[in-house]
């Protein structure tokens, strides 16, 4: 092996893929060791260096000096793929120490493509990712664009260097104000605390080391310039820029900003701050969907509720009612607890145990009675709580069901009151307009079946095709919901005639009459096909404690 080519290889790859010097040459000297061994066997002594300055091998075998020839002719065949593997080694080993140093920083990167909704991202010499879940919602990336990122991750993948960007972490947005604000990179305006949710809100808690420097004012710039070129690279993302202080009672309310708050309260035991504001200010303080209620108590790390003089003095009854409820508990340490911010059962059942055997002089026995009544009550409550949300969820899609078709609707809502009466008699299964119904025949209203018009005897009939029947008590009880090939209506004697081929293996619509009982039960409103298989359950519920009723 020429000695000069061996110098020439090294500095390309020193200059090429910054690997330093020594760990190529070392990787050579390993292939060389690895390339005799095979030629001399597993046990042989071998030592291989390589003079840095001039790039001549020398080699040892058990004490012997190889010659030139022999160890170039040896090398050349064997060692290429150590050489090239060690090279690769030490590449990545590369790449991974200059990307780990950059973790967490700023980087910009040009989009390369797409690939199931990845960002492939070029920077420097390396492919980053830029997966869905680190991209800000709405955002579209296309080949050729400038997209900065902070590097969220770097970790080794075989021979290469795995880069994760992200453009959904709060660094993202501490980088940009000290890419856009001088006096954050020279020191004089620090950043305390920054609270985001990305591509919506973010809030930026600063402060100045300087008092004759504005720390708000330095950051939103003149005319608002250096804000506008922040929200820009964040898709419009909205910045509230807060003045910081380490006393909560001045942070929490320049946090809820723009609302106005009136007081504040601090719960230290459960880190709690109860926020006091006036009824035409509390929607703004909470936000849109509890948006800037959310981030303020991420920005102050206290647990902010909002709510008017009025509710607290509410909230302060019903807890002291609720936990003079609770075995074991007394009126002083009730109001011990209220004036800590415990205001449900929820809160004290997460109380420390030696907290409240210190403010009630409790012992360890009647302290774990209290918060096991809590425990109890607190899922009840949850329960309850689901359970009203769910009909609450319910009757919200029947009113938008009631816009759209008023019939389908009016059925799901009979359906559901006969539910919930399943628990009474098998009457109050029947729905208002079943109850209506029954009994119900055009010979009570004293005009002869015979003497109506056509269209009223079909609705008069106990065949029609919106009407239920009670079934014999000896013969099980079928429904079938309305359809359009609906049997035709009974002879004079009362039975049914026979249907056509066609209509076999359909059931019919209609139950046969009871001798105890001709006349008809119910009459339930004809329902769409999506409808029906609700309402035919509660039918057949009903029907079902209606002949239990009349066997009896």
């Amino acid at each position: 092996m020429n000695p000069n080519e061996i110098l020439r290889l090294v500095d390309g790859l020193h200059r090429e893929k910054h690997i330093d010097t020594e760990v190529v040459f070392s990787a050579i000297e390993s292939a060389l060791v690895t390339a005799l061994r095979k030629f001399r066997g597993e046990d042989a002594d071998i030592h291989v260096s390589i003079d840095r300055k001039s790039g001549e091998i020398t080699a040892r075998v058990d004490d012997d000096v190889l010659d030139q020839t022999v160890i170039g002719r040896i090398g050349a065949q064997t060692a290429k793929q150590v050489i090239i593997q060690k090279i690769k080694e030490a590449e990545r080993d590369a790449l991974l120490a200059e990307f780990q140093d950059q973790v967490g920083e700023l980087v910009t990167g040009t989009v390369q493509r797409n690939d199931r909704g990845v960002t492939i991202v070029q920077v420097g010499n390396v492919e980053a990712i830029l997966p869905r879940s680190e991209q800000i919602s709405g955002e579209s990336y296309h080949h050729g664009d400038r997209v900065k990122a902070i590097i969220y991750e770097v970790k080794a993948a075989g021979n290469r260097v795995k880069v994760i960007l992200s453009r959904t972490k709060p660094q993202l947005v501490q980088r940009l104000f000290e890419q856009e604000i001088p006096e954050i990179a020279e020191g004089v305006i620090e950043i305390k605390a920054i609270s985001r949710e990305p591509g919506q809100r973010s809030k930026v808690a600063v402060t100045s080391s300087d008092q004759r420097v504005d720390c708000v004012g330095a950051c939103v710039g003149v005319r608002g310039n250096r804000i506008k070129n922040i929200t820009s690279e964040l898709a419009g993302e909205r910045i509230d820029i807060v003045r910081w202080s380490p006393d909560p009672m001045e942070l929490i309310p320049a946090a809820l900003q723009p609302a106005e708050v009136d007081q504040v309260l601090l719960c230290d035991m459960i880190g709690r701050a109860i926020v006091l504001v006036k009824d035409d200010q509390l929607s703004q303080a909470i936000g849109k969907y509890g948006q800037n209620v959310r981030l303020a108590s991420k920005l102050v790390g206290w647990d902010i509720e909002i709510m008017t003089a009025e509710e607290l003095e509410d909230q302060i009854d019903r807890a002291i009612n609720a936990f003079m409820a609770l075995e074991g508990m007394t009126d002083e340490l009730a109001q011990r607890l209220v004036e800590q911010g415990y205001l449900s059962y929820d809160d004290l059942s997460v109380i420390e145990p030696e907290a409240l055997m210190e403010m009630g002089g409790l012992t360890e026995e009647q302290v774990d009675l209290i918060v096991e009544q809590a425990d109890e009550r607190a899922e009840e409550a949850e329960r309850i709580a689901a359970e009203e949300k769910r009909l609450k969820k319910e009757r919200a899609a029947i009113e938008r069901m009631a816009a759209e078709n008023p019939a389908m609707a009016s059925a799901l809502e009979a359906a559901q009151q006969a539910q919930a009466g399943d628990s009474t008699s098998p009457d109050a299964a029947s729905t208002p307009d079943q109850a209506a119904s029954v009994d119900q025949s055009p010979e009570e209203d004293g005009t002869p079946a015979a003497e109506l018009p056509a269209e009223e005897q079909a609705e008069a009939s106990p065949t029609a095709s919106n009407q239920t029947q009670v079934a014999p008590a000896a013969q099980p009880a079928t429904v079938q919901p309305p359809g359009e090939n609906a049997p035709p209506p009974p002879a004079a004697d009362g039975n049914i005639p026979e249907q056509d081929d066609a209509q076999e293996g359909t059931s019919s619509p209609t139950i046969a009459e009871s001798p105890e009982n001709d006349s008809a039960v119910s009459e339930s409103e004809q329902v769409p096909a999506e409808a029906t298989s609700t309402a035919n359950s509660t039918q057949e519920e009903a029907m079902d404690k209606t002949n239990a009723t009349d066997q009896n």
